[in-house]
């Protein structure tokens, strides 16, 4: 019944209540750093990088992800960039990279001198896909960028099964996805590489700003070790100085030592953005007119860094943008429109053809290929975002509920 009038139009707000911040830092990380300081008084000497709280962080993150090796860098785009760096590309090669994605996650292709190529989105879907990926392949391709965008798993058994087919490296870019698994596996573990962004509104950081990059062999440990600190020989012998030109891409050692003590924390923080999800579930998120939830890949579980929901146009008398204003006017925290991470459409990216990489004459393929990526501005035209805190419980739920079928209700036809 269309009785409730909305906030929007001047009706009382059913979120009546500041939202709880996250929390996301404690007395944890305030003793880590302390730690570090008072030892770094004691001995005169100031800490810096490659040091102890860097080495145990690598080899915790590695081991809460299922062994292998992993190092921290100073942010998640240049944990992209790292991982790219260490498969020494050809200089002109083309990485093909999901459609939506921070700007930091396509920018490192162009910086290493190699060409970005926009695979679309999976049908309904802010992630790529196999098939998508599969289209825009040609003889120049040597990578694959696959961000896991917003907590949900890309499909990487289907793109491994592309990547292996045309003997490609692929790095998985997880910067808004810790945590989220596949069939159990995590993301970030499929790859030959996974890149993380560890900044401090991600699941757990480092800090302000940091990142992390994994790899499964020691080998690819090595190469991503001397790709983050300026090609320095870690892992050779008999060589003498730096064996690749790169940047310092280093983590130091408070940042290190924070996020140590947050990774002890990420198993809870996930799990309580899962409860929070399925108390909105068991409130009734899911038996809305308009609004509707998006399946995940069989076999993947959500890590929620915010929740993507459908819009249905043909069920409301509201359009995307009014509902979504209306449900933010009741108190809830909503991202109407995600299209600005769609890289194509920036500023940066237009008109292409006529800037570096791709108007060196050394590039053999297609400058002035566009993209028209269907999949993925439908999706951005039926889609918002919710944003969810693992501090919130009952009394959010109850509320950001109310609110969902007040705005519901007033606009159902």
């Amino acid at each position: 019944m269309k009785t409730e009038k909305l906030a929007v139009n001047g009706g009382p707000k059913a979120v009546n209540f500041p939202l709880k911040s996250r929390f996301h830092f404690g007395a944890e990380e305030k003793a880590a750093a302390d730690a570090l300081f008072d030892e770094s008084i004691r001995t005169g000497n100031a800490f810096g990088y490659n040091g102890p709280e860097e080495e145990a962080f690598g080899k915790e993150f590695a081991q809460f992800l299922g062994g292998g090796f992993a190092d921290g860098v100073n942010s998640g785009t240049n944990a992209v960039f790292v991982a790219l760096r260490a498969l020494e590309l050809p200089p002109f090669s083309e990485v093909v990279v999901g459609p939506v994605t921070d700007p930091g996650g396509i920018m490192p292709i162009v910086m290493l001198n190699c060409i970005p190529v926009t695979a679309d989105a999976a049908p309904g879907s802010f992630n790529t896909g196999a098939a998508q990926i599969e289209e825009v392949i040609t003889p120049e391709t040597r990578a694959i960028v696959v961000p896991h965008i917003g907590g949900e798993p890309a499909d990487m058994r289907e793109i491994m099964k592309v990547a292996d087919k045309h003997s490609l490296a692929v790095v998985e870019d997880c910067a808004q996805s810790h945590a989220a698994t596949i069939d159990g596996q995590f993301v970030g573990t499929f790859g030959t590489y996974g890149a993380f962004s560890l900044m401090f509104g991600k699941h757990f950081c480092t800090g302000g700003q940091g990142g992390a990059v994994f790899s499964k062999t020691e080998e690819l440990y090595w190469r991503e070790r001397r790709a983050a600190d300026r090609g320095k020989p870690f892992g050779l012998n008999n060589v003498h100085g730096n064996v690749i030109p790169a940047l310092n891409c280093n983590l130091d050692e408070l940042g290190a030592a924070i996020g140590r003590a947050q990774l002890k924390k990420l198993p809870e923080i996930v799990g309580a953005r899962r409860r929070f999800a399925a108390m909105l579930k068991e409130r009734g998120m899911d038996r809305l007119h308009a609004v509707s939830i998006p399946e995940v890949i069989p076999g993947a579980q959500h890590s929620y860094w915010w929740w993507r929901l459908r819009f249905h146009p043909e069920k409301s008398s509201a359009s995307k943008a009014d509902y979504c204003a209306a449900l933010a006017a009741e108190g809830l925290i909503i991202n109407p429109d995600y299209s600005f991470a769609v890289p194509t459409s920036l500023d940066w990216y237009r008109e292409h053809a006529n800037k570096h990489p791709w108007n060196n004459p050394c590039y053999k393929g297609d400058r002035s290929r566009s993209f028209q990526l269907p999949n993925v501005h439908q999706s951005m035209d039926t889609h918002f975002i919710l944003f969810i805190l693992e501090s919130w419980g009952g009394k959010e739920a109850d509320a950001i509920m109310e609110a969902f079928r007040k705005v519901d209700s007033a606009y159902a036809v």
